[in-house]
C-alpha cells in the first residue's frame, strides 16, 4: 500500500502531465519521460490479446520530440482544445523507486465553433521512476477503449 504522501506526489505528477498537454505546451511533453522511454497508444483488444501492434509507438524521448515537431510544423489540422480528465490513479507496486501506476482517462475535444465531444477514453498502465525530487515515465501504455481510432489522433494522450 502506497503512503498518502507518495499517492499525493503521483497525483500531482499526473496533473502536471495533463495540464501541460491541455495548455498546449507540447514542447514540454517529452520532459516527463526518461531518455529511453516507451510510449504506446494501443487499442484495448490488442492489449487484451497481447498483440504488439500499436496505433502510436515511440521508443525514446527523442522520438517524442520528433512527434512534437511534426505536430507543430508539418501537420495541417483545424484548431482544437483538448481536456484530460483523470480518475482512479493508483500505485499498484513500488519496488525500489520503480512504480507501477494505473489510471483511467477521458479526453474531450472542442473544435472551434463546434460542441465538445468525447475524443478518447481508456486507461494508463505506467511504469514511473523517481528522478531526484520528482518522477518520470519509463513506460506509458495508453490503452484506449474504442475499436475506432479518431482521424485526429495526432496529439499525445
Amino acid at each position: 500500500m502506497a503512503s498518502l504522501e507518495l499517492q499525493r506526489q503521483i497525483e500531482d505528477f499526473y496533473a502536471a502531465y495533463v495540464e501541460t498537454l491541455d495548455d498546449g505546451d507540447l514542447e514540454k511533453w517529452p520532459d516527463f519521460f526518461v531518455e529511453d522511454a516507451i510510449y504506446k497508444v494501443i487499442p484495448r483488444e490488442n492489449y487484451a490479446r497481447n498483440l504488439p501492434l500499436a496505433t502510436m509507438r515511440y521508443e525514446s524521448r527523442n522520438m517524442l520530440r520528433d512527434r512534437v515537431v511534426t505536430i507543430q510544423k508539418t501537420i495541417l489540422h483545424a484548431p482544437r482544445y483538448m481536456r484530460h480528465m483523470l480518475s482512479n490513479i493508483r500505485i499498484h507496486r513500488d519496488e525500489g523507486g520503480v512504480l507501477d501506476v494505473r489510471a483511467n482517462y477521458l479526453v474531450l475535444q472542442t473544435l472551434v465553433e463546434q460542441p465538445t465531444t468525447v475524443f478518447s477514453t481508456g486507461r494508463y498502465l505506467d511504469t514511473v521512476v523517481r528522478d531526484g525530487n520528482g518522477f518520470l515515465f519509463k513506460q506509458r501504455l495508453v490503452v484506449f477503449d474504442s475499436e475506432l481510432v479518431p482521424n485526429s489522433l495526432i496529439y499525445p494522450l
